[in-house]
């Protein structure tokens, strides 16, 4: 299905964002300082976005930033110190992952006015922008490169060559817009996030989905209108943040809504469920993301597996929860698999770039589930849902940070309600679906509900091009399916 941007041209009130951000006041001198030592900023040819803001901070002494975890320290690395530091925080309206980007550039300047040292951000870290001794460097002014669709800070285009060359799933491509509406801390109750605002951001995202040509063609050198104070960019933030949600939430018709492709169990359609061949199924069938099954094993390890037991070949049943990990891994499963645990899962859907729905099958696994959530630093990969309220309102207690969807299987059910009472973030609907006519087995009046609340709706696995069509008219969220690529052409 063709995807129509929402407008024909720039909406106003973007240009009207703009302008009351540079009616900010500031300080001449410092303001004239940020452009003359100003990044120039070489972008892949293809590249869909540019920025638009720099909230700049001079430091004089050394001190922590306000907008990057870090301390500016003056002294430099080879002896000596900067007579001051300048930091930009540039700003995008878009990441091809997500709705926003900020990006940060530091330079160093000792007491002549020279430029002695760069650094700059590269996902969420920083690196020095030296190569063999010297920076790259026009006049006064840095030479940057920056990722296609990413933005992450390089010095020369071989720092990308194992992005380029990768063989997974495409960031700015198959995986544009997977992150949805991006809310760090400096946000975090500012920004109004929803389900719904993920949703169209997606949707949003994917109609600019690109293969970089890798050639740094296009020069961009910020203008004096894009320089402000850092204090005014962060103010302004949100505003513009939650405007472009509003603004994609009004303009975007359910119909073209990019819901979430989810593989049931992986890919059971094709592979054995849950395990490590059905995630790198779903991945080549188009899947946004893979549901699972956990529980606990007897010796504390958490397991990937649905049913409550497992039978040997000799005919012996082995409960999850009273064998350890390795009893059940010696089990062959079909096509030589074994019981995966959810470490390997994670790892494996990293690679993929392949979400994962945990469904959680066992109490038990809830807080050793957490740990490894926050150690393989996947919570945010992730969302996690079960038929008990209460194993959901654990998760959610234990981890705020998680997306988390709760599961019913009775009409009677207000999804709401139960919703609220357990700090789910998403709905999902698992009641018969057998009979011919979709409208029966969901209306448009029970989405919209759900939808007012700020929820999200996931729903049942699905494989009838007819009623996946129809869910997709409803305007749901994602739709889990055994065979996932029938959910890329409905």
């Amino acid at each position: 299905m063709t995807y129509q941007a929402p407008w024909a041209a720039e909406p106003a009130w973007l240009a009207d964002s703009l302008a009351a951000l540079r009616a900010a006041p500031q300080n001449e001198a410092d303001r004239a300082l940020a452009e003359r030592y100003a990044p120039v900023i070489l972008f892949d040819a293809r590249e869909p976005f540019l920025p638009c803001a720099a909230g700049y901070t001079i430091f004089r002494a050394t001190a922590p930033s306000s907008s990057f975890g870090r301390t500016i320290d003056l002294a430099l690395p080879g002896g000596g110190s900067a007579a001051l530091a300048i930091e930009y925080a540039i700003w995008w309206d878009w990441d091809i992952g997500h709705l926003y980007e900020l990006e940060h550039f530091w330079v160093y300047v000792d007491a002549d006015g020279r430029v002695v040292r760069a650094e700059a951000s590269w996902h969420g870290d920083l690196h020095d922008m030296t190569v063999d001794g010297r920076l790259n460097i026009e006049g006064e002014r840095v030479v940057l490169l920056s990722q296609p669709g990413k933005h992450a800070f390089a010095p020369l285009a071989s720092w990308y060559d194992e992005i380029r060359l990768s063989t997974r799933p495409s960031s700015t491509n198959a995986k544009a817009g997977s992150g949805g509406v991006l809310i760090n801390d400096l946000f975090r109750g500012r920004i109004q996030g929803s389900p719904r605002a993920d949703t169209v951001v997606r949707t949003y995202l994917q109609h600019l989905a690109f293969d970089p040509s890798w050639e740094f063609t296009r020069r961009f050198t910020l203008a004096p209108e894009h320089f402000v104070t850092w204090e005014a960019l962060r103010d302004w933030i949100p505003g513009r943040v939650n405007g472009w949600i509003e603004y994609l939430a009004r303009e975007t018709r359910h119909k073209d809504y990019r819901f979430l492709r989810i593989g049931h169990r992986g890919a059971s359609g094709h592979a054995p469920d849950n395990t490590l061949t059905g995630l790198r199924v779903a991945a080549a069938l188009g899947a946004d993301a893979a549901e699972i099954d956990v529980q606990r094993t007897a010796d504390g390890e958490v397991a990937v597996i649905h049913d409550a037991q497992l039978r040997a070949a000799d005919g012996t049943i082995l409960p999850v929860q009273r064998s350890t990990l390795e009893a059940l891994q010696k089990v062959p499963l079909a096509e030589g698999e074994r019981v995966p645990t959810l470490r390997e899962m994670l790892q494996l859907a990293s690679e993929l770039r392949l979400g994962l729905y945990i469904e959680i099958k066992d109490g038990g696994c809830i807080r050793p589930m957490v740990e490894i959530l926050r150690a393989e630093r996947a919570v945010g990969r992730v969302m996690v849902g079960s038929f008990r309220p209460d194993w959901v309102a654990e998760a959610r207690a234990l981890e705020p940070g998680l997306r988390i969807s709760v599961l019913f299987g009775s009409r009677r059910v207000d999804a709401v309600a139960l919703a609220k009472a357990v700090g789910a973030t998403y709905v999902h609907p698992c009641w018969d679906v057998s009979g011919p006519h979709p409208e029966d087995a969901l209306s448009q009046e029970w989405v919209d509900r759900v939808r007012a609340a700020g929820l999200g709706v996931i729903l049942w696995h699905e494989e009838r091009p007819e009623y996946i069509t129809y869910l997709r008219g409803l305007g749901v969220d994602g739709i889990c399916s055994d065979e996932p690529e029938r959910l890329r052409f409905s």
